[in-house]
């Protein structure tokens, strides 16, 4: 048969198997397609007639043909590359061959009418006749192997059978080199994955480490940006991370996505990678889909970032123009970002063990400087001292523009600002100002217990009603703090602290304040304690004084010695009285024993443990009275050295006795009905209010009913004191009584001067009743004073001639007892040679106090004769 062929096939027949030969040692020689094509398309034309080769593989993720490599014979000019273009399945011969795995001979393109998409790419390039081979070995199909010819009707049968055996090589080597690229990639792969293990140990900083990825990972997986997207559980949300592009972006990190609404978001909750081949075609996530398509984003890839431990966000690859992931390429993608999520939580995990040492650090820096606060506020006790050391402390703790206290005042009530700390050679705020809680920035903090922040913004709305806030804003405060001074679950004022930046004060700022605050609420409420304990210091040391110079009073006040029926009616309305608090006004001669009803009055009072406070008004000059009742300030007067406390505080929650109480003069009459009815005043030289609860009782031996008619004692506070009045009689209505008060005196006065005195003589006890005392109880004390001096033996030794009665007029008639009381005196007066003060003096023979005998001169129109 050999024999019969035509003489020119043989050398043809020679020629092609040596052409086999030649591919065969062209395909062991190379190692890329694009190389081992160019030899083809060379080495190939001599035996078979063709001007274009070309290797087209099918692509499985997105079951199209592809073209890879196209090739001219004889350096011919191609118009148009078709390198990269995907034909679908159904419009291309290749696909149809790699479909039926059988070759395709189309002899003239120009009748075809199949294949309209890969037949028009064809056409496009000038070939007129065409045939496919599938690309095909053992494992695997690979694609189609195609030469073109710019005639049509080229190939015959023997040249289809030759290229068909071409073909069988050509796939074995094209099996071989896409094998090898595999395992370069997957070399790759590992290398760079080797690479992001030693970046990420050599970076700490996740950006840092997501920039240096960026410039390793194009090298095997393609792409136009990076991100790293993390769930924020506080806010169940997905936040932008990080973004590298290599496009300008309006995308920037930080953005908030919620859970629901982010590719992200979904791959988090899934665990799954997910993948967009084309964001233009992208229902879900419209909001998102919208931002990608502005910045040019066309598909995209993210996969989850995920340790052993616990899910963190999500890794996102995108691209610019629409294209498939490959499996192996997400697969790779899942590795880095494993490999990722490790840094990321040992970073995360060492930024919360930095931050917790930094915390640590912070809250032992603050509990040091607490403690240095607590140590030099809680050290003054005294409040001028506490506001510069508050000062010194609050300027350590935390950075301000200006501060303040606002404390109650004592004497108002209201509230006072006392200014700590300026930067600047101006006030914070007007020192001593009184502040209405009501309109100022403070009355949140007092009245809630809690602090408050308030911005330029609330200033301004309350600049309007709010002096406070006005002046603060006008010395460019921007950011104010109020926080409440808290003491026994109260507020006792409040810390006020300034800026004159916007950015105001965080939570962690007011949490110190809250603490400074405590320890400053501490300090003040000792130092106002210790003032009030000073001032009850000097009180008590002033009642002891007052009260060791009533111990030394020569007067007897254990019991009331008498047993008339005067006497008695007196004490039963001293009984009625005496549980309440009704002002008293006990009338009386000088002499009757008016103090000893005060006393017993108070005894018999529930106010018996406390102090009983006695004045006589008539003994203290007037210009001195109201100081002795009220008290006075240092500085009130000239004189005043000191400050002194008045008998009405002296008996705070005990009785006052005004003895004489219509000596006072008409001018002060208005402050002590004040007393009466308000139970408040002032001392002298001061505006502070005091209040005190006293029980007042007064006495007189002149007619105030007379006084207030003659306009000598105000109406008003007569009838205050008259609310009940105890009139005490003279002892010539109690005759009965001297006996036993005559017993009573000689038993004090003879045990006093260590003499035994038994009897009192009948004529001498008839003597002392018929005389009519106008000293009364005194001056019968006085008189049996000097009588047990006389006496040297058992029985009284009674002076009978001092006892006569003054000559009555020459007319006979009877004098009054005013006239009588007026002789008595002068003849007093006669004996002691107008001697008044002394023992020896006229005053001690009658009985009286040497103010006390003035005074009555004065009313008798006595006067020294010359």
């Amino acid at each position: 048969m050999h024999d019969m062929m035509p003489s020119s096939v043989e050398p043809m027949m020679a020629d092609r198997g040596a052409a086999l030969l030649q591919v065969a040692e062209v395909i062991a020689a190379h190692h890329d397609l694009p190389s081992l094509f160019q030899d083809l398309a060379q080495c190939l034309p001599v035996v078979a007639p063709f001007d274009f080769v070309g290797l087209v593989l099918h692509d499985a993720a997105k079951h199209v043909m592809q073209v890879h490599v196209l090739e001219t014979a004889e350096a011919k000019r191609v118009t148009r590359r078709l390198d990269g273009l995907e034909i679908p399945m159904k419009d291309s011969a290749s696909g149809w061959v790699w479909e039926h795995q059988q070759p395709i001979l189309i002899p003239s393109l120009a009748a075809e009418s199949r294949f309209q998409v890969g037949m028009d790419a064809l056409r496009g390039i000038g070939v007129q006749s065409v045939c496919f081979f599938p690309l095909t070995t053992a494992m695997r199909r690979l694609g189609a192997i195609g030469f073109g010819c710019l005639k049509p009707f080229a190939f015959d049968e023997g040249t289809v059978s030759f290229l068909n055996q071409v073909a069988k090589l050509v796939a074995v080597a094209v099996d071989n080199v896409l094998h090898h690229q595999d395992l370069a990639r997957d070399r790759d792969r590992l290398r760079l994955l080797l690479e992001v293990t030693e970046s990420i140990a050599s970076h700490h900083d996740q950006s840092l480490l997501l920039a240096d990825l960026a410039k390793r990972l194009p090298q095997v997986v393609p792409f136009d940006f990076m991100n790293v997207v993390r769930h924020d559980p506080s806010r169940d949300v997905m936040r932008l991370w990080l973004l590298v592009t290599s496009e300008q972006s309006t995308i920037e990190p930080g953005l908030e996505t919620p859970v629901d609404e982010s590719p992200g978001g979904l791959v988090w909750k899934t665990q799954e990678p997910l993948t967009v081949d084309d964001v233009e075609r992208e229902p879900r996530f419209p909001a998102l889909m919208t931002l990608f398509r502005a910045n040019g984003v066309r598909s995209f890839c993210v996969v989850p970032l995920t340790t052993a431990h616990r899910r963190l966000g999500a890794m996102g690859f995108g691209s610019l123009r629409p294209r498939v992931y490959l499996d192996s390429e997400i697969a790779f993608m899942k590795q880095v970002a494993q490999q990722v999520a490790v840094a990321l939580d040992n970073a995360l995990n060492s930024e919360s063990t930095l931050a917790y040492q930094s915390q640590l650090t912070r809250e032992r820096d603050r509990q040091r400087l607490l403690l240095e606060v607590n140590n030099a506020v809680v050290s003054h006790l005294d409040l001028d001292q506490l506001f510069p050391a508050v000062s010194a402390c609050l300027r350590r703790v935390i950075q301000h523009d200006g501060s303040s206290l606002l404390l109650c005042d004592e004497e108002t009530g209201r509230w006072r600002i006392h200014v700590l700390d300026f930067d600047r050679n101006e006030n914070f705020i007007e020192e001593g100002r009184i502040e209405e809680t009501t309109q100022s920035p403070s009355c949140l903090a007092i009245t809630t217990g809690k602090a408050a922040l308030f911005n330029e913004r609330d200033l301004l709305a309350m600049g309007g009603a709010s002096p406070c806030a006005q002046d603060l804003l006008d010395r460019g405060i921007k950011s104010f703090c109020s926080v409440p001074l808290l003491s026994r679950n109260r507020s006792i004022g409040a810390l006020n602290v300034g800026r004159r930046r916007d950015d105001g004060f965080d939570p962690e700022d007011v949490q110190l304040l809250g603490q400074v605050a405590q320890q400053i609420a501490i300090a003040v409420e000792n130092a106002l304690a210790f003032r009030e304990i000073a001032a009850l210091k000097d009180k008590l040391t002033k009642e002891k004084v007052y009260l060791e110079e009533e111990i030394q009073t020569d007067y007897n006040f254990e019991e009331i010695v008498g047993e008339s029926r005067a006497l008695k009616q007196v004490l039963n309305q001293v009984q009625t009285v005496a549980a309440t608090d009704s002002t008293v006004l006990i009338l009386g001669e000088t002499g009757s024993g008016k103090e000893l009803i005060a006393r017993a009055l108070h005894n018999l009072s529930g106010r018996r443990e406390r102090t009983f406070v006695k004045l006589n008004c008539a003994a203290i000059p007037t210009g001195l009275l109201e100081s002795e009742l009220f008290g006075h300030e240092k500085g009130a007067f000239t004189g005043a050295i000191a400050t002194k406390i008045g008998r009405f505080e002296l008996a705070d929650r005990g009785t006052i006795f005004l003895d004489e109480v219509g000596e006072i003069p008409l001018e002060l009459q208005v402050k002590l009905l004040r007393v009466l009815q308000e139970q408040e005043f002032e001392r002298l030289g001061s505006t502070r209010t005091m209040r005190v609860n006293v029980r007042v009782i007064a006495a007189t031996n002149r007619d105030l009913s007379h006084m207030v008619d003659a306009q000598q004692f105000r109406s008003d506070l007569y009838y205050r004191l008259k609310v009940f009045p105890v009139t005490v009689p003279p002892l010539r209505e109690r005759v009965e009584d001297i006996p036993v008060l005559v017993r009573h005196f000689v038993q004090k006065f003879a045990s006093r001067m260590k003499k035994h005195i038994e009897t009192v003589p009948t004529d001498a006890m008839r003597a002392l009743q018929a005389y009519g005392w106008p000293g009364n109880v005194r001056e019968l004390e006085n008189f049996v004073e000097r009588a047990v001096i006389l006496s040297s033996g058992s029985e009284l030794f009674v002076p009978t001639a001092e006892l006569k009665r003054p000559v009555s007029p020459s007319n006979g008639s009877a004098t009054t007892l005013e006239d009588a009381e007026r002789d008595h005196i002068i003849k007093a007066l006669r004996d002691t040679h107008w001697v008044i003060g002394g023992s020896s003096g006229a005053a001690a023979r009658l009985g009286m106090k040497r103010t006390t005998l003035q005074s009555k001169m004065q009313k008798l129109g006595i006067v020294r004769p010359q």
